[in-house]
């Protein structure tokens, strides 16, 4: 079981356990964190976050709240992306 952690900066902001199968906004909400959401399917881009460290799921193909170029920068979508292991999450977008 990893711990997910979730940072603004160099601010942490809150942390929980690993919880199997469950999204980064999900683990945000378990660890006292706001992750804003809209579409909550990868669609529009709204729960944009910066992976720090460690592993988050993507969508193959990449829904249109991604592309290419932003994964390669860190970006992760909140409301579909599942994290795996120790993960460090900056809850600003990479952009």
């Amino acid at each position: 079981m990893g711990l997910i952690r979730f940072l603004r900066g160099a601010k942490l902001l809150g942390q929980t356990n690993e919880i199997p199968g469950k999204s980064l906004v999900e683990h945000a909400h378990a660890a006292n964190v706001d992750i804003p959401t809209n579409c909550t399917s990868g669609n529009c881009g709204s729960c944009m976050v910066t992976l720090l460290s460690g592993d988050v799921s993507l969508p193959d193909p990449l829904t249109p709240g991604l592309d290419e170029e932003i994964v390669s920068e860190g970006a992760r979508l909140g409301c579909i992306g599942v994290p795996s292991g120790d993960v460090e999450i900056d809850i600003l977008p990479p952009i």
